[in-house]
């Protein structure tokens, strides 16, 4: 399923970093992973860019050729719409995959991005939250639904309700990692403590491999004294797990949900959707990093051995080498 020559498609060349990405994605994925990587976007908060972030990170996955799932978790629907499907009550969704009535691969939805897949959801989840109350093991129903179609995909994105209900728990246990859409204000930066004692409980009991995969600075003005400000306190609480891309206010990003298309679809050259594809490069990245740090048979450390050497030879090519992320500090969490 793994696709050897890896290109995007109608995203102007100077975002690729003149080839980079697409040369790791391929190098990557001759690890040739058992499973795709599942990453929920969350965050409690309301308006910090969740669907915005879910959207056009699955969709930067699929221009690189990446078979992505994109499931709409949230009863809102928004990432339905976004990617232009109407709100149909009759179409199979996320509520009949979470219930039982239907299976997950009877959910999915093709796109208009050839290798991004939709699992679509309806205001009838917020029905879930009760209905599953008494259920048993109603924290894994995500987690199970998921699995037989994690072989197919490299990565499965999850848009969270903006609520650390039911729904999100279902969400974060079924996850790999968290991404966290945060807003560069400091309103933003209410509520983050109880997102990662969630994330934490969570680990406890019931997920002990969730990781946090990134925090992303989303509607950023780098302008401002204020936006400076809460960047760095970002950094100093999450070290490493801060992204280095940033998301700003763009015009083209808020207008790419009312036309069903992603920003990279509706204008792959606006600042908005040449962010979501840096923060999917350096998503990529860190797991190729991973892997370099520790390779676990003699043919991945040929794979890592291979990325290595074609990133020294588009150094020397294009004196423009990938530049590697430093190495993580401990999360300070009495902050």
């Amino acid at each position: 399923m793994h696709s050897n020559s890896l290109t995007f498609t109608a995203i102007p060349d100077c975002v690729l970093v003149q080839g980079q990405l697409c040369c790791e994605v391929r190098l990557w994925f001759l690890l040739t992973l058992p499973m795709g990587r599942v990453i929920a976007v969350a965050n409690q908060k309301g308006g910090v860019g969740k669907t915005t972030t879910a959207i056009n990170l699955a969709a930067s996955f699929a221009a690189a050729e990446v078979n992505t799932l994109l499931v709409d978790c949230d009863p809102q629907s928004n990432t339905t719409s976004g990617l232009g499907f109407e709100k149909d009550p009759e179409r199979i969704n996320s509520y009949h995959m979470i219930m039982g009535v239907a299976s997950a691969e009877e959910a999915l939805q093709t796109t208009e991005l050839e290798q991004l897949w939709l699992i679509p959801s309806h205001k009838n989840l917020l029905g879930a939250n009760l209905e599953l109350v008494d259920v048993e093991a109603r924290e894994f129903r995500i987690r199970e639904a998921l699995a037989p179609l994690r072989d197919r995909f490299e990565f499965i994105v999850l848009d969270c309700p903006p609520a650390l209900d039911l729904l999100t728990l279902n969400a974060l246990v079924a996850a790999d990692a968290v991404l966290i859409p945060m807003q560069g204000e400091y309103f933003a930066l209410e509520g983050i403590s109880e997102l990662l004692d969630t994330i934490e409980r969570i680990r406890a009991s019931l997920n002990p491999e969730l990781a946090i995969e990134a925090v992303v600075l989303t509607m950023f003005d780098e302008r401002t004294n204020l936006a400076q400000q809460v960047k760095a306190e970002l950094k100093n609480f999450f070290g490493e797990k801060l992204c280095e891309t940033t998301v700003p206010r763009n015009i083209r990003l808020a207008e790419a949900p009312s036309h069903g298309k992603p920003a990279l679809v509706y204008d792959p050259r606006s600042k908005g959707a040449e962010s979501y594809i840096r923060l999917a490069k350096e998503i990529i990245e860190r797991q190729v990093l991973a892997f370099r740090q520790q390779p676990s048979s003699d043919s991945e450390r040929a794979v890592a051995q291979e990325i290595s050497t074609t990133e020294g030879t588009a150094e020397h090519r294009e004196d423009q080498a990938v530049e590697e992320i430093p190495a993580a500090d401990k999360m300070d969490k009495t902050a």
